[in-house]
């Protein structure tokens, strides 16, 4: 790596360290308590940053997926393998603070909630897709068998999405986009917080992504590397 690319890393690894605290001083400090539902309505704050970089990494695995199966670049399908991995950490921090949030609202720690169940069979599509990548032989089949999954799976995300506005269920409406507008019905000092919470998580999901993909570019050198060295003998 290039002494320009370590300092970018570097610029956007304290970036996003500095967004942090700064977010928790927010969310902790700044913030007022919510009226109804108290003190833990704060995993808010990570609840839904971490359900949108969640969305948007799968977004990444999707058009990856779609690049690589039509250009057969290898680029396209460490992109894609990178962003599910960290999808897939998103939608757990999803599904784990979700829970904990319903708890003292719901009176249970889970439902067969419409968005709740979509949620879990998107977490469910891309562990499945990490399995076949990593249980599966090495090649082109097995990249292209798991872009295909990829796209696939990017396809419950609008479900998940639109399930609270096409039925009735226990999980509230969007917070922050409705049909109102943005942040309708919120604190200001709260859709700011989110705001800034969730360019927090943004800088973290790029940081990840960097460093991912770096470890599977080594990983594809050292290959090359070990084959030169097979054939050489």
């Amino acid at each position: 790596m290039s002494d320009e690319k370590q300092d970018s890393s570097s610029i956007l690894t304290w970036l996003t360290v500095i967004t942090f605290l700064i977010a928790m001083v927010a969310i902790f400090v700044y913030v007022p308590t919510e009226q109804t539902e108290g003190a833990v309505q704060r995993i808010m704050y990570f609840h839904i940053p971490a359900a949108w970089l969640a969305f948007f990494a799968f977004f990444v695995v999707f058009l990856s997926s779609i690049l690589f199966l039509w250009k057969k670049e290898r680029e396209w399908d460490i992109y894609a393998l990178a962003s599910a991995e960290i999808g897939v950490i998103f939608c757990s921090l999803v599904l784990i603070t979700g829970p904990i949030w319903a708890r003292p609202i719901w009176g249970a720690w889970w439902v067969w909630d419409a968005r709740l169940t979509s949620t879990l069979i998107l977490w469910l599509i891309y562990v499945s897709y990490l399995m076949l990548r990593h249980q599966t032989d090495m090649g082109s089949m097995r990249a292209r068998f798991a872009a295909v999954l990829g796209i696939v799976g990017f396809l419950d995300i609008p479900f998940i999405h639109f399930s609270v506005l096409w039925w009735r269920t226990f999980h509230p409406p969007p917070k922050m986009i409705s049909p109102e507008g943005l942040g309708t019905g919120m604190d200001p000092s709260m859709v700011s917080t989110l705001l800034l919470s969730l360019g927090a998580f943004t800088l973290l999901y790029f940081v990840l992504m960097g460093q991912r993909i770096k470890v599977e570019m080594m990983r594809d050198e050292v290959e090359r590397l070990k084959k030169d060295h097979l054939y050489s003998n």
